[in-house]
C-alpha cells in the first residue's frame, strides 16, 4: 500500500524504468516482470483512491467526438438538427440540449447518456 505522494512519485518513476524495458512487459520470465506489475497494481489502487478520473463535461465529449470525426460546428448542427449557435452554447456551457437533443447527441455522437444528462 502506497502511503504518501512522495512514494507514489517515487513508485511511478520505478514502473516508468521497468516499461522502458519491453521484455518486463510481455515475457514472465523477465526480470522486472513480478516487480512491474506488483508497483502497476499499487499504483492503480492510490490512484483510483487519490486521483480518480473525471468523466468529461458534455462539452469535453462532443469536442471529444467532434474532433475524432473531423466535424465543424456547422455540421455538427446539421447532423443533430441544430442551429449552429445552439452547438456553441453547448460548447460554451451556456445551455443545455433538450431531453431530444441529448438522446441525438447520445445516439449519434456515441456519448454515455449519463455523461449527456449530467448526471
Amino acid at each position: 500500500m502506497i502511503k504518501s505522494e512522495k512514494d507514489y512519485q517515487a513508485i511511478v518513476e520505478r514502473v516508468e524504468e521497468l516499461l522502458s524495458v519491453p521484455d518486463n512487459i510481455d515475457n514472465p520470465e523477465a526480470k522486472g516482470y513480478v516487480e512491474l506489475n506488483l508497483l502497476s497494481d499499487l499504483v492503480a489502487d492510490y490512484e483510483e483512491m487519490h486521483h480518480p478520473v473525471q468523466p468529461p463535461t458534455l462539452a469535453e465529449a462532443i469536442r471529444l467526438r467532434m474532433q475524432e470525426r473531423g466535424l465543424t460546428q456547422k455540421a455538427l448542427s446539421e447532423y443533430l438538427g441544430v442551429s449552429t449557435s445552439r452547438i456553441s452554447e453547448y460548447l460554451n456551457g451556456k445551455s443545455e440540449p433538450t431531453l431530444k437533443v441529448a438522446r441525438e447527441i447520445s445516439r449519434k455522437l456515441d456519448i454515455e447518456a449519463a455523461i449527456v444528462l449530467g448526471v
